[in-house]
């Protein structure tokens, strides 16, 4: 999840646990939620070290204790941070620094806990990394919170954090519980593994197949609450060279396309990824997408045309409506 998601939760996990008569280990807490993506700065170093690469031994419970450890003696000598129970505030930071794990290995980002003594991965596939509901929720926390600070009796102040906290908290049962039932259904229908979206709601059954030579890939739409998945959808290519000349039908065009869209898009490279081409005038309209993001109608991937003469491709990344392409 996104860094601040991270503070948020770990600051409202952190007031359910002390209570709004220990602002400083809330404080703690919240500052440690943050702290493992603080491996981003050791970029250049993660080239040489690969276990300082983000989602490395800074999302490690080892990581974490490292970094409470030195947090419970280095707080009091920071502003707003009175000298207190060294050891509540290593505690604080490590339920902190691990509600960072927890939620990154929630979503379908994996981490690895139990480094260096395994690389043991902990993924949960239950949410995405970063999707609408949760920056817009975190941004109306923070702007709340923000707005309150000094200008509202305290007992309001509670009140709202306890809201919040609940709110958070049913967000990821939700999703949790969505989670468990999308597993049920990927097991009847027989797909390989599931996939969240940005919509709470809805879930992909998928099977993919990724070789040298071919790319393979079927899935099915499951709303959460629905007993029978949506239809089945698949796609087969194989990866061919570059090549120009004429473009003969739609599969050839996404066989033409398969590896420039990739490279335009690394993200797509990364997750279960599908595409669709039709035949609109002169060329062929081609969109490949990530499967399993869908906000709003709209999904992240590549969109354009080849030419059915020439085999010339222009080709763009972003976002854009899955909806096939309308022929001409």
């Amino acid at each position: 999840m996104d860094l601040f998601t991270h503070v948020v939760f770990a600051y409202l996990l952190s007031f359910v646990i002390w209570g709004p008569g220990a602002p400083q280990y809330i404080a703690a807490g919240a500052l440690a939620g943050g702290l493992p993506d603080a491996d981003a700065l050791l970029f250049p170093l993660a080239r040489r070290f690969p276990i300082l690469e983000h989602h490395g031994i800074t999302h490690s419970i080892l990581g974490v204790t490292i970094v409470a450890a030195a947090g419970s003696f280095l707080l009091p000598y920071l502003p707003y941070f009175p000298h207190a129970s060294t050891l509540l505030y290593f505690v604080a930071m490590m339920i902190g620094g691990l509600s960072h794990v927890f939620l990154d290995g929630f979503t379908h980002f994996a981490v690895t806990p139990f480094l260096p003594l395994s690389l043991r991965q902990l993924r949960l596939d239950a949410d995405v990394a970063i999707n609408i509901f949760m920056l817009t929720l975190t941004s109306v926390t923070l702007i709340t919170l923000a707005l309150e600070r000094g200008t509202v009796p305290f007992t309001i102040w509670v009140e709202t954090a306890w809201l919040l906290a609940a709110i958070y908290g049913g967000y990821l049962l939700v999703r949790g519980i969505a989670r468990w039932r999308a597993g049920v259904a990927r097991k009847r229908e027989g797909y390989s593994s599931v996939a969240p979206t940005t919509n709470p709601r809805v879930w992909m059954l998928l099977d993919q197949q990724d070789s040298p030579e071919r790319y393979r890939v079927r899935y099915r739409r499951y709303r959460f609450g629905e007993t029978t998945p949506g239809p089945e959808h698949a796609m087969e290519v194989a990866k061919v060279p570059p090549a120009t000349g004429p473009v003969h039908s739609s599969q050839e065009a996404l066989e033409r396309t398969y590896a420039a869209a990739l490279d335009r898009n690394q993200w797509m490279a990364r997750r279960a990824h599908a595409g669709e081409a039709v035949a609109r005038g002169n060329v062929f309209e081609v969109r490949w997408f990530i499967v399993e993001v869908a906000g709003f109608g709209r999904t992240l991937g590549v969109r354009g045309e080849i030419d059915r003469t020439t085999g010339e491709m222009r080709l763009k990344s972003g976002f854009f409506r899955r909806s096939s392409p309308t022929a001409a």
